[in-house]
This record gives structure tokens, C-alpha cells and sequence, in this order.
């Protein structure tokens, strides 16, 4: 960083240095300031993900060679990519397409699709072979009205890694941060206001519904009467912390590792339903398989990947319903899942299904 100062009438540049971190790794999101340069620190991105994690600010996708090998992308062909997120599968299709065809991408996140369209286009694919679009996917429909009909679809319903990363979204248990978890920052109302104005009796549905939380009752009460009695939920540790305090008195008997990997698992699905709620997202899901059977061209392919048993299900019901119907010629009988060696260097691939669907 540089400050100017003024002395004996002379503007005097003083540099900073960036803060450095203590010890021998960074820990916060702050300080891996070089994790999220892959084009500037190469070497660090590569040593992270060879160990097995993600390097902040980045995305890996996840089963590209099976989504690639079924999606079969010629050049001139129209795709839509549903989910941008960082790009990884978009710029792997817009290889297939050799600089022919072109590929629409959707996501209603302003800052990571705005990053994501500047990344692409600085690799050379720029408006005429993309369009990147701030669109759910759940207008599909509105979007094919304009552009005409896709012989392929992509959709990777994973939160991506940038928003889980990145303190500032409010997506994670495991660092301070406002409690929003919206992935389009700009519409609608954060968690935290969601959680102020949800009953009890709403709240403990929206925890077994989305996550199966087997404590959901215990939870809900004690969000709610947190709520109204002892200060306002703002943060993501105010949520951990009422979180915590259910589960000490829950799990008395089990011993201090156990309880601290019962209490993980139980924010991951607190947090992971309340997102889904403030999100719509199982709304938003069942509207864009409803509206993909009139937006595809006869014998247009589609890859869905779930990341959630309540994903699924939507996915593979209608996928059911509109072969029996005679719209899909055929439909993935199994999902398939990634390799053993992609969840090692890749373990938020571990909960990932893929299904598939080809048009009549």
C-alpha cells in the first residue's frame, strides 16, 4: 500500500508491507493472501491442493471428466452452464467448443460472477463464445425466450467454495462473520433477520426438513428464546456459540473429542438449513427442473449435481416424471459419484451425486 504524506512542501511515498502472519502457516482468510493469487503464487495454489484442500478464494469442480464425458460438447453447439460459480466447469466446456458455438452462464452473485466473467475473459473467451448472466436459474425459461434453445445444461448446486471460505459472506460456523448467508448479497433478508422473525415451531420444520438435524427441537427453542431474551443472533459464533450450549447439555455423557465432532456436525447442518431457507433454494430447484424440458433442443443433454439428499430427490423425481412422460428419452438409472482419488485430493467432493437426462 502506498500513503502519501506531505513534508517541507513535498509529496513523500511511504510503502507498507502487508501485514504478515505469525507462525509458519496463514490462518485466516485475510492472510492467504496468496492462495487467492493462483495467477501470481502458482506454486503455493499447487502445494495446497495437492494436500488435499481448497485454496481460499478458489473453487476446484468437481467430477469434470464425468460431466464432460456425458455431456459429449461439439464446436458450434449452445450450452448453458446454470451455476458459474468460479468458472472451473465453464471453462472446461468452452474448450470443448474450440471457439465455436457459445455458452451462457447464470449466477445471481454479484461479485464472484463479475471476478469469475474477467478471469474467463482474460483467457481469451469474451462475449462472443460467453454471456454471463446475473440470473437465477430458476428464469431459465425467460433467458431461452431471448437466446433460443441449449443442447446442453450443466447444473453444480454446490455452494461454492468462495462463499464458504470468505468470513465477510457469513457462510461458515468456523470464523467470525455477520451471520448472512444469502448468495445474492443484495436481494432478500440475512439470516440473522430471518432467524428474528421465524416461530419456534417453523424454525425446528426448517431443521429436520433441510438437514435432517436430529436436535432440531432442542436448537430452535434455544435460537428463539436467545432472540427474545438475551440479545440478538448478529454473528456466525453467536449461532455456534447458542449451538455449542445445546449441545454441552445434550451430549453429557460423551467424551470431549466426541462431543466436539457431534457439535461439527450438527453446525454444518444448522447452517446448511437455514441457507437453504434463506436461499429458497429447494423452491428455486423444483422451478428450474420443471422449466428445463422446454428450454433444451430434441436429444439436448443434462448433468445436475447434488449435493444434498433433499437435492436429489427433487432432481431425480422429475427426471423420473418427464421420461415417463416421453420429454427424456433416458435417464440415469444410478447416480454416479467422483472417484476415490478425487475425494483425497478434493474432500468437499465426497457428499457430490451426478444425474443425468437426454431429451427425446
Amino acid at each position: 500500500m502506498i500513503n502519501s504524506d506531505h513534508q517541507d512542501g513535498q509529496n513523500i511515498q511511504v510503502h507498507k508491507r502487508r501485514k504478515h502472519y505469525s507462525g509458519t502457516h496463514p490462518h485466516t482468510f485475510e492472510e492467504k493472501y496468496k492462495e487467492r493469487q493462483p495467477e501470481k503464487y502458482a506454486d503455493t495454489v499447487a502445494k495446497v491442493i495437492r494436500k488435499g484442500s481448497t485454496p481460499a478464494g478458489m473453487h476446484i469442480p468437481v467430477m469434470v471428466d464425468e460431466v464432460l464425458s456425458f455431456l459429449d460438447i461439439h464446436p458450434g453447439q449452445t450450452g448453458l452452464d446454470a451455476t458459474l460459480g468460479y468458472g472451473g466447469h465453464t471453462l472446461k466446456m468452452l474448450e470443448k467448443l474450440e471457439g465455436s458455438g457459445h455458452l451462457y452462464a447464470l449466477d445471481v452473485d454479484p461479485e464472484e460472477s463479475d471476478r469469475t466473467r474477467k478471469r474467463l475473459e482474460e483467457k481469451g473467451y469474451g462475449e462472443n463464445i460467453l454471456t454471463v448472466c446475473r440470473m437465477n436459474f430458476a428464469d431459465v425459461d425467460k433467458l431461452s425466450a431471448r437466446v433460443g434453445k441449449f443442447d446442453f445444461v450443466l447444473a453444480d448446486l454446490g455452494v461454492s467454495s468462495m462463499q464458504l471460505d470468505d468470513p465477510a459472506r457469513g457462510f461458515s460456523y468456523k470464523a467470525e462473520g455477520p451471520l448472512d448467508l444469502r448468495l445474492n448479497p443484495e436481494a432478500g433478508v440475512s439470516a440473522a433477520a430471518r432467524l428474528r422473525e421465524v416461530s419456534e415451531e417453523e424454525l425446528e420444520g426448517m431443521l429436520e426438513e433441510n438437514s435432517d438435524e436430529p436436535y432440531a427441537r432442542q436448537i430452535a427453542h434455544a435460537i428463539v428464546r436467545r432472540n427474545k431474551t438475551c440479545g440478538k443472533i448478529e454473528s456466525t459464533q453467536d449461532l455456534r456459540r447458542v449451538i455449542e450450549d445445546v449441545m454441552d447439555r445434550e451430549l453429557g455423557n460423551l467424551s470431549k473429542e466426541e462431543k466436539k465432532n457431534e457439535i461439527r456436525k450438527t453446525c454444518q447442518r444448522t447452517f446448511q438449513a437455514i441457507r437453504i431457507d434463506v436461499n429458497s433454494e429447494f423452491e428455486v430447484l423444483e422451478a428450474f427442473m420443471e422449466k428445463l424440458p422446454g428450454v433444451m433442443k430434441p436429444g439436448g443433454k443434462i448433468a445436475i449435481l447434488t449435493f444434498h439428499s433433499g437435492e436429489d430427490r427433487i432432481v431425480k423425481k422429475a427426471f423420473k416424471y418427464f421420461e415417463k412422460e416421453g420429454i427424456y428419452s433416458r435417464t440415469a438409472r444410478d447416480v454416479i459419484r467422483p472417484t476415490a482419488e478425487e475425494c483425497r485430493l478434493n474432500p468437499r467432493a465426497h457428499s457430490t451425486k451426478m444425474r443425468w437426462a437426454v431429451m427425446a
